[in-house]
């Protein structure tokens, strides 16, 4: 019934209770879930969650945030995202969040690391998982450039745990791409990002956990897990007037749309 179309799995904390995870996406009617690549070091276990369990599948990229990591070429994405039930590229984008003493300028590698993902996404025809925090101007001018701009040939993608203003919301949909919603729709003090939600197209909504972070109220503050994706459904629901069903229903459709190959 419902799709976590976002989480992480293979962290230590999800890992060690999968066997309970599943029981708890059962029973709350979680039925699939795609498990996110943040590292080239973590791809393998990702990878080994779906090939082992039929419905979860996998990414294969690096975050935008993590340093020290083995950096992607071109090839070694391409080559990772063409094995079985590997559906996406990602999660990549920009964050500038932390720079610390550097300037946005200094952030060339992260920038070069993003087209990387991005030409291996329209090689593979697959999607991108789009990560970008205090960075948007950046992440859509290089999406434009790189030729993401919803036309034949693009790869397109959703922007992830969507947390932008409305103005980066239209931009990215009319590049073409997916907006997904996590817990944060459910927290008292995101009514602006309620507002977004609310005129976001019902065919262009994918709602996630990004799991074990961002528990939605009322679980909030503690791990998080694919089986509490409903509660971010239910909101969308009472934003959208219909019933929690048909958001099930819309947001499964739209990830079997987005992630081309992947069956119900």
């Amino acid at each position: 019934m419902f799709t976590d179309s976002h989480c992480h799995l293979a962290f230590p904390e999800l890992k060690a209770e999968l066997p309970a995870i599943r029981q708890a996406m059962a029973e709350a009617q979680v039925s699939r879930a795609l498990c996110i690549c943040t590292t080239l070091e973590e791809f393998p276990e990702v990878h080994a969650l779906a090939t082992g369990y039929d419905n979860f599948w996998a990414t294969a990229g690096v975050h935008p945030d993590n340093e020290g990591v083995t950096e992607p070429t071109l090839a070694e994405l391409v080559r990772l995202g063409s094995l079985p039930k590997v559906v996406g590229i990602g999660e990549t984008g920009l964050d500038y969040y932390r720079l610390g003493e550097r300037t946005v300028a200094d952030m060339a590698w992260q920038r070069e690391r993003f087209r990387t993902h991005i030409r291996a996404a329209r090689q593979l025809d697959k999607p991108l998982v789009i990560h970008t925090r205090s960075a948007s101007v950046d992440t859509l001018a290089i999406l434009r450039e790189e030729g993401e701009d919803g036309s034949a040939g693009s790869a397109g993608g959703v922007f992830h745990c969507f947390t932008e203003t409305a103005e980066v919301a239209r931009a990215a949909l009319d590049l073409g791409f997916y907006i997904s919603f996590s817990g944060i729709l459910t927290f008292k003090n995101a009514q602006d990002l309620r507002d977004v939600a609310g005129f976001v197209p019902l065919d262009r909504l994918l709602i996630e956990t990004d799991s074990p972070y961002l528990a939605p109220v009322p679980y909030r503050g503690k791990t998080n897990n694919p089986s509490y994706v409903p509660f971010v459904a239910r909101q969308l629901a009472e934003l959208k007037s219909l019933p929690i069903e048909q958001i099930a229903q819309l947001t499964s459709q739209n990830f079997d749309r987005l992630f081309k190959g992947i069956k119900p």
